[in-house]
């Protein structure tokens, strides 16, 4: 397959040429622990500098099963926790220990733009349910359709990116069925688990199939420091072996100054957690209020970063690509089009917003957006 630019890295380049506000690409400017900096600067000068064991550094392999087992009640050993260069990377293992060629992976749209891509590269092919809007849900009868001989795993992400939504139970309830009767592998991509913005708590599908659950963390979005590129893959034993054969192949190890330093932030108190959280709830609070005020029409969000803006709804009759690529040169404002996520790429009605940011970026963000809408709706 022929892999092309991602939509983030061309959304992001044009708000660098057109000097915009980029409230496309989903790093935060807050929300790090300065302690946690602290702890990395601290193992590049004093601490070990040369190859981790492949698995990962125990004593994170060890901090991630504790940190489980204290948010989400899960009993897990280091065992079955695998570090990675990043949860894409997990992904990527995860993909191509449970399928290869002739396979079928199902995924939900809209997706994360590097699923499919993932998919292909094992030389299996992606089967696309849909996800319905407004909650972003899948039905029990769509995902039993996608269901062939050849599917060999369902990849869920939940929260989920683009659209802030989370799997429901009866989503979940469904997923967890369908792989137990048709012997499937779920890949659970949950690296939002902690930036909850909603009422509904993050339910993983982890302890209702843990024999056939891959678990995918990341301590770029548990710690707010997502250049880092630590991840993991939590599976039980025979899963987790499946994938580390795969993971010694792709990036084999991770930098052990941020592993170390990952070790003290997954250490740090339940209450830093809580007010990550409501400092992610305030920021999306203040854009979303600002952007309503003005006739701008958005989705609820239950987790991420992000949030999604109606455009039909809004007033402006322009497809979400069209709209993207006009506003980031005038009036300066960079967002992401839902269709980067889709499988056909067709456009579609709604874009995505990143909220995490600053005060000043985010009201400069609003205004430009404001002045966008002004200038396209009918």
């Amino acid at each position: 397959m022929q892999a092309g630019t991602t939509i983030f890295e061309h959304m992001s380049g044009l708000a660098r040429q057109h000097d915009a506000i980029n409230l496309g690409q989903g790093f935060p400017d807050f929300g790090w622990s300065d302690a946690v900096l602290a702890a990395g600067a601290e193992a590049i000068t004093t601490g070990y500098n040369q190859y981790p064991p492949m698995r990962g550094l125990p004593e994170l392999r060890r901090a991630v099963a504790d940190f489980y087992g204290r948010r989400q009640g899960l009993d897990l050993t280091p065992a079955q926790v695998i570090v990675t260069s990043g949860a894409t990377e997990a992904l990527a293992a995860s993909i191509m220990a449970v399928a290869g060629t002739g396979d079928e992976v199902i995924l939900f749209a809209p997706a994360y733009d590097a699923y499919a891509p993932l998919v292909q590269r094992a030389g299996a092919r992606p089967v696309w349910v849909e996800l319905q809007p407004p909650d972003w849900q899948a039905s029990a009868a769509a995902i039993a359709a996608a269901i062939t001989p050849d599917t060999r795993a369902i990849l869920l992400n939940t929260p989920h990116n683009p659209t802030g939504g989370m799997a429901g139970p009866a989503m979940l309830a469904a997923i967890v069925e369908m792989a137990r009767k048709h012997d499937l592998t779920i890949i659970s991509d949950e690296v939002w688990e902690e930036v909850i913005t909603g009422d509904a708590p993050h339910v993983s599908p982890y302890p209702q199939a843990p024999e056939r659950t891959i678990k995918i963390g990341s301590a770029g979005k548990l710690l707010a420091l997502t250049g880092w590129k630590v991840g993991w893959v939590v599976a039980e034993a025979a899963l987790a072996e499946k994938v580390a054969q795969v993971h010694q192949y792709l990036t084999f190890t991770t930098a052990p100054p941020l592993q170390t330093a990952v070790v003290a932030g997954l250490a740090l108190p339940d209450a830093w957690f809580a007010a990550a959280r409501v400092g992610f709830v305030t920021a999306r609070d203040r854009l979303v209020t600002d952007l309503a005020r003005h006739g701008w029409k958005l989705l609820p969000t239950q987790g991420s970063y992000f949030v999604m803006a109606d455009l039909a709804a809004s007033g402006i009759e322009m497809g979400d690509r069209d709209f993207c690529e006009a506003a980031v040169i005038d009036p300066g404002i960079a967002a992401i089009p839902l269709s980067a996520f889709m499988p056909d790429g067709q456009q579609t009605p709604f874009i995505r917003l990143c909220f995490a940011k600053s005060d000043a970026i985010l009201d400069e963000g609003a205004a430009r957006l404001n002045r966008a809408r002004a200038m396209f709706a009918a």
